[in-house]
């Protein structure tokens, strides 16, 4: 019987432990969260949340840029995760006595690492371990079927003035997407930038004549694009002939969270790059 109520009162322990009141300032933040199995206990997520369903009846606390220190102290939250750049927000939440996990997502590594970090955080540290070598062994196998392939060079496009080629701006070398476009069998045209999302024209684009061009410049928010629209765009680049990825029907429009959301499913994005990498051209 004591044996009995001494495991009763440590389970009681660690689950008091455990944050019962989560607030996530952004979208990878959030989908971890409920990827760990800690979803029943996010009471507020960012502006740009949008998966999985459950976010949608959520309150907003701004977003990882902008979170609204006002609005998540009344929410009286016992943990806050919060973007490591943010050292404003982070010193301003922990002067109202809240706790803070400040974590890092830019690269490839930082994604993985952060699933370990927020499933200790929240008091499942076995599922946070689980999760992070469960994504780092499926990263490891799209990478394998890409081996022995000769990489075709691939510009992602992340922003761009909507209806036309310029203004553009592409991912470069820190980003967590330039590791997965290189898992998935292609070679990223900015691999070398000293930039992470550098700007680029089309001048630059035509010199650097990428295999594949991935374009979501204009359809960073995700939510309500048409396929009009996504048709639109791989118009607006049919104009450049010039391009081998033109001429070989490999411009692709997309609009998904996956591609700009440093979390679980960077498994998604990476088997996305390979179909387009290696697949028929549209």
């Amino acid at each position: 019987m004591r044996l009995i109520l001494t495991t009763l009162f440590i389970s009681l322990t660690a689950l008091a432990a455990q944050p019962q009141r989560i607030v996530s300032t952004a979208p990878s933040f959030t989908e971890t969260l409920f990827a760990v199995g800690a979803g029943d206990r996010v009471v507020a997520v960012s502006t740009y949340c949008h998966y999985p369903a459950a976010v949608d009846r959520l309150p907003r606390v701004g977003s990882y840029l902008q979170p609204n220190i006002e609005v998540i102290a009344r929410l009286k939250p016992d943990l806050v995760l919060v973007h490591a750049e943010q050292k404003q927000a982070v010193a301003q939440l922990q002067n109202l006595g809240i706790r803070v996990l400040a974590l890092r997502n830019t690269s490839l590594e930082d994604t993985l690492r952060s699933m370990r970090e927020i499933g200790d955080a929240v008091g499942l540290s076995e599922r946070g371990t689980a999760l992070e070598k469960g994504t780092r062994d499926n990263l490891a196998t799209i990478s394998k079927r890409a081996e022995g392939r000769p990489p075709k060079t691939l510009l992602f496009i992340v922003g761009r003035t909507p209806g036309r080629l310029d203004g553009m701006i592409a991912v470069g070398k820190g980003s967590f997407l330039n590791e997965l476009i290189r898992m998935a069998g292609g070679q990223n045209v900015l691999f070398d930038s000293p930039v992470t999302y550098p700007r680029i024209s089309l001048e630059a684009v035509l010199r650097l004549a990428p295999d594949v061009i991935v374009d979501m410049g204009d359809m960073a928010v995700t939510t309500g694009v048409t396929e009009d629209h996504k048709r639109s765009v791989v118009k607006l680049w049919e104009t450049q002939r010039g391009i081998p990825a033109v001429g070989k029907r490999k411009v692709f429009a997309v609009a998904a969270d996956i591609f700009v959301v440093p979390g679980p499913r960077v498994i998604e994005a990476a088997e996305a790059f390979a179909a387009m990498i290696n697949g028929n051209g549209q």
